[in-house]
C-alpha cells in the first residue's frame, strides 16, 4: 500500500485504537455518542471493504466511574478490579452499536505473554484472522484483570502496533484528545506547528513528541511514535488525530490532511523477526566486540560466542537477550540458543573450543540470524 495520503484509500486493513480520553468522557463513565459515532465509521469502513479491528481502552477508567473513584488505583488488585467491572460495560457498548448496522463483534484480551510465546501468538493470529473472514469487528484490549508488570503490554498504542504485526495491517490509526504530533508542546509554545506528515527515519520525532501522558491511560505522544515504528515492521503507516473531529475515519480514508502521517521508513519485516521484535520482555544483556557489531550490522549473519565479551542476567534457552556494542549502546536483540549459565562458560569461544568448554556438543551460534533482529 502506498504511504502517501491518497493511498489509504487502498487499504484493506486497519487497526484502530481509541484512547481513554476519548471513550470516557474525561472520567464520568462512557460516552456512549462517541462510541456510536465510531461505529457507525467502521460500519462505512467495512461497506466499503475495510476489514477493521478496534482496539479499545477505557475499561479502568469506565471501571472507575462505576465504583466512584477519583482517582487510577494504584494498588494492582484495585486497579484490576476496576478493570474487571469496567469491561463489562466498554464491550456492552460495542457490541449494542454494531449491532445497529448489522455487525458482529469480538472481544479479544491480550497480554504480553499471548504475544511473547510463539504458539499463542500464532494462535492469536488464526483466531483474528479468521474473525475478519466471518466479518467480524474484533474488540482488542488488554487483560487488565489478570495482567501484572511481568506480562503487562504496557500501553493501548503498544498494543495496536502489535495488532497490526499480527493481522499485517496497512494502517494503525490512533484516535486522541490532541490534532496530532506537534513540532513543540503546543500547550507551552503557541507557535508550535501541527506535523502533517513525516517520515519515520526523521530523528527528531521522538524529541517532538515529550513525555506527558493523560490522567486516564498510560500513553502519550511518545508511546504513539513508538507504536509507530513497531507497526512499520510490516509496512504499516500511522495516522495521529483527534478522535472527536466529525467523520474522521471517512476524512482519512478520503485523503484528507488531517492528524500526523507517519510513514514507514523500511521494508517489511519477515514474520518471525516481527514476532521477535514485537517481545517487551528481556531477559538478558550480551556485550559484543567491534567485530561482532560489524558482522551484524553489515553482513546479517548470526552471532557466534567468540564476539561475545560480556554476558548479564539470568535467562533461560530460546528467551530474548539485548545485544549491545561497548557502549551499551542496543545494537540488536533475539532469541538464544543458550541458557546464562552455558552462554558464560562459552563466552569468547571459537567454534572449535565449545564443545570441550560445555562438556558436549552445542550450537555454534549464540543467536542464528534467524532469530535476530537488528535495532534503530
Amino acid at each position: 500500500m502506498s504511504a502517501s495520503r491518497a493511498g489509504l484509500a487502498e487499504g484493506r486493513r486497519w487497526v484502530v485504537k481509541v484512547g481513554s480520553s476519548l471513550v470516557t468522557a474525561k472520567g464520568a463513565g462512557l460516552d456512549l455518542a462517541a462510541i456510536a459515532d465510531w461505529c457507525a465509521q467502521i460500519a462505512q469502513l467495512r461497506r466499503a471493504g475495510v476489514q477493521v479491528v478496534l482496539v479499545s481502552s477505557g475499561a479502568v477508567a469506565e471501571g472507575m466511574a462505576r465504583l466512584g473513584l477519583k482517582k487510577r488505583p494504584a494498588v494492582l488488585h484495585e486497579l484490576q478490579a476496576a478493570a474487571a467491572v469496567g469491561q463489562m460495560g466498554l464491550v456492552r457498548a460495542y457490541e449494542a452499536e454494531f449491532q445497529k448496522h448489522g455487525l458482529k463483534a469480538a472481544q479479544i484480551l491480550l497480554t504480553h505473554e499471548d504475544v511473547s510465546d510463539r504458539s499463542r501468538y500464532l494462535n492469536a493470529q488464526g483466531t483474528l484472522n479468521q474473525l475478519l473472514e466471518f466479518g467480524v469487528v474484533p474488540v482488542v484490549n488488554e487483560n487488565d484483570t489478570v495482567a501484572t508488570d511481568e506480562i503487562r503490554l504496557g500501553d493501548n498504542d503498544t498494543l495496536g502496533a502489535l495488532t497490526v504485526n499480527l493481522i499485517r495491517a496497512d494502517l494503525l490509526v490512533i484516535l486522541t484528545d490532541q490534532e496530532g504530533l506537534f513540532d513543540a508542546d503546543p500547550r507551552s509554545n503557541p507557535d508550535a506547528q501541527l506535523v502533517s506528515e513525516a517520515d519515520l527515519a526523521d530523528s527528531r520525532l521522538l524529541a517532538m513528541a515529550g513525555t506527558s501522558k493523560g490522567e486516564l491511560g498510560r500513553g502519550g505522544m511518545r508511546t504513539k511514535v513508538g507504536a509507530a515504528y513497531t507497526a512499520a515492521r510490516s509496512g504499516a503507516a500511522t495516522l495521529i488525530a483527534h478522535g472527536r473531529k466529525p467523520d474522521v475515519l471517512k476524512r482519512i480514508r478520503a485523503g484528507e490532511a488531517v492528524g500526523t502521517l507517519l510513514k514507514p521508513s523500511q521494508g517489511v519485516m519477515a514474520a518471525r523477526k516481527r514476532w521477535i521484535a514485537g517481545q517487551l520482555q528481556v531477559r538478558g544483556r550480551l556485550t559484543l566486540d567491534d567485530g561482532a557489531v560489524r558482522v551484524l550490522r553489515d553482513q546479517g549473519r548470526s552471532l557466534l560466542p567468540v564476539g561475545v565479551r560480556a554476558v548479564e542476567g539470568d535467562f533461560g534457552r530460546g528467551d530474548l537477550v539485548v545485544c549491545v556494542d561497548g557502549a551499551g549502546n542496543e545494537v540488536a536483540r533475539g532469541l538464544c540458543n543458550y541458557d546464562a549459565d552455558d552462554a558464560r562458560r562459552i563466552l569468547g569461544a571459537k567454534s572449535d573450543e565449545i564443545s570441550v568448554r560445555l562438556g558436549g556438543p552445542g550450537e555454534p551460534e549464540m543467536i542464528h540470524r534467524d532469530n535476530l533482529v537488528l535495532s534503530g
